[in-house]
This record gives structure tokens, sequence and C-alpha cells, in this order.
């Protein structure tokens, strides 16, 4: 029995970690996984990863433990190939993904789901500026270049408006979550 990899994406500062975290909180003890990710930058700041080094990322990369990775905002992010294993047992397996490697990972998984959060564009600025990783010009030039995406035909997408109350998108995002897989 295959399992389903549902895959959220979104701008930063669209609430992904929040509504993951909401989700997780809720689900534990059902056959839902949440992918961890390997990132090159410390961990804190209500992000939920695990801080590798660039070195331990590179030792790790050319091992092939990553099932998915790619580079953003000066970063490496990974994805460890344990979801492979948690798939072929039948779990739904989530990803915190990047929309910039959407077409990879529908290389490796071409039934993945999509789940795109976002948010009201002075929402998502608020957000970014209250993290305070990035300076204020930083923030303006991430939410400037925030481009639009396309998917795939036949790609599931389920878009999850994030800019009110956690509740309500995480509520959304359980349901997604939690539905049957459409026969593929």
């Amino acid at each position: 029995m295959a399992g389903r990899l549902i895959y959220v994406m979104g701008p930063s500062g669209a609430g992904k970690d929040s509504l993951l975290a909401f989700a997780r909180k809720r689900l534990m003890g059902e056959p839902i996984l949440f992918a961890h990710r390997y990132i090159t930058r410390p961990s804190g700041h209500g992000e939920v990863h695990v801080a590798l080094s660039v070195e331990e990322f590179a030792a790790r990369s050319v091992l092939g433990l990553f099932a998915l990775e790619w580079s953003s905002h000066s970063l490496r992010y990974g994805i460890g190939i344990e979801v492979d294993a948690w798939l072929a047992r039948g779990c739904t397996v989530v990803v915190n993904g990047s929309r910039q490697h959407l077409q990879h990972t529908l290389v490796r998984y071409p039934h993945a789901e999509v789940v795109h959060v976002d948010a009201a564009p002075h929402i998502l600025e608020a957000r970014l500026g209250e993290r305070a990783r990035e300076s204020a010009e930083q923030v303006a030039a991430r939410l400037a270049r925030r481009a639009p995406f396309s998917l795939p035909h036949g790609v599931r997408c389920t878009t999850i408006d994030n800019s009110g109350a956690l509740d309500d998108a995480g509520h959304e995002l359980i349901a997604v979550l939690k539905a049957e897989s459409e026969v593929q």
C-alpha cells in the first residue's frame, strides 16, 4: 500500500511552520508523519528543523541520505530518505517544501499533493519583520521577488489562506491531511 506525500509550500511569512505545528499536535497517533527538514541554519525562531553545518549537509548529500534537497536564500534544505519508507508503509507524509523545488519533487513523487499556504501581502510583511531574521531591506527584497508559480496539469492542489486565525487555517490543513487520497 502506497502512502500520500503532501507537499506544503508557500511564501515566507505565510505561516507554514505554525500550521504544521498546529496539525502535528492534533494528529498525534494518526498514520500522518511530518518529515523533518535539515537546514544549514541554527534552529529557533518557531521553525522546527534539524540544524546542520554546511559540511554535515554536504556529507549527507554525498551519501544519498536526502530524498529531496534544494538551495534557497543562501541555505541548503533537505528531506531525509526515511520518507520513502514511511510512504511504502502506507503513511501520509507531510513535507514543508519550496515552491521553486516543486517540479523536482514531482519528478520523484509524481502523485504528490500540494498544499499552497498563502497570506495577504501586509500579513507576510508583518510576519517577516517579527521573525527578525532579516533586515527591513532584506524583507522588502524577499517580498518583491515573490513570483507566481504554476502547477503541471493533474497535480492536486489545495490553497489555504492563513491571513486570519491560526485555528481556521489549521483545521483546513487537518482536513486535507485526513482526507482520503484520490485514486491516481
